[in-house]
Parts: structure tokens; sequence; C-alpha cells
């Protein structure tokens, strides 16, 4: 009887620091805006490497557009420009032409002349044909080649005893 109200004196004070924890948690992070969504300010447009170890990003910061060059030791800017007001309006707006022209190209062109395939099968030597019906195991139950598989684990035995007398 003794360690059943031992056990629950431990789980009643495990689950008093648990909540304590999580209630002193949920007010910090309401307390520094981490609970709450922010806005971005800095935003990662496109980032192309050049090597190993150094690299160029396009970073927009509050509607300036700034390329940098990162390396492991600084990053340098290497200009700034305006931020397009919105990059996808023009380009959704320039779509339907190009998807036009595409389809009048299309239409001019001659369609290709279809290739047939070869009408005689492959023929495999006798011995190459018993190699490749020997390789193809044929499943003999659900659980055939799984970890739960008695030959697999035949198989594995049979490799480490090959790894020792090697």
């Amino acid at each position: 009887m003794d360690t059943l109200f031992l056990a629950l004196r431990v789980v009643i004070s495990l689950a008093a620091v648990l909540g304590l924890l999580w209630a002193i948690q949920k007010k910090v992070a309401t307390k520094t805006g981490r609970g709450a969504k922010q806005a971005k300010h800095v935003t990662v447009v496109a980032r192309q490497g050049i090597s190993g170890k150094a690299s160029v990003a396009v970073v927009d910061v509050e509607g300036v557009r700034y390329v940098l060059g990162v390396t492991e030791q600084s990053v340098s800017v290497i200009g700034s420009t305006v931020a397009p007001v919105d990059a996808t309006v023009t380009a959704i707006s320039a779509a339907p032409a190009a998807g036009s022209a595409f389809a009048a190209v299309l239409e001019q062109t001659p369609a290709p002349i279809a290739v047939q395939p070869d009408p005689e099968p492959v023929v495999l030597s006798p011995r190459r044909a018993a190699r490749a019906a020997a390789a193809t195991p044929v499943a003999a139950s659900p659980i055939a080649g799984s970890i739960l598989s008695a030959s697999t684990w035949k198989q594995a035995a049979a490799a480490m005893r090959t790894q020792k007398r090697a």
C-alpha cells in the first residue's frame, strides 16, 4: 500500500512540475512575441553557390533588395535596388502571350515520324536464360526478403561465415 501512495505522489509531483514549466513557457513566449505571428522583415529571394565556401544571395529588406556576397568570414554588399512591387503579377500577365506563341510554333512544326519497335525479341543463350531465371526469386510468403524471414537470417549467417574464412 505504501508503494501505491509513493507512486501516486511521484506522478502528481511530475504533473505539477510539467504544468509549471508549460505555464512559464507560454508566458515567456507571448511576452517576447515569439508566440504571435510576426511579419518577416528580411526575406531571402534567391541564393546561388559560386564555390564550395562562397555564394551570392539576393535579400529583400523592407522593400529594398540587396545583392550580398557571402563567404565563411564575411558578408559584403555588392549592390542594392528598390524591390519590384509585385513580380508575380507581371509574370502572370506575360504568360498567356508566351503560351500562344508556343502554340503557333507547334502548329507550324510537322509531327515527328513514329519509330516502330524491333519486331524480333532478343533471344538469350541457354546459360544466360538459366542464370536469369535463378536470379529472380519467387516470393513464397509476404515476409520473404524482410528481416522477419528465416531465409534472410540464413543468408546473413552464410555471409558472416564467408567473411570469417576470408
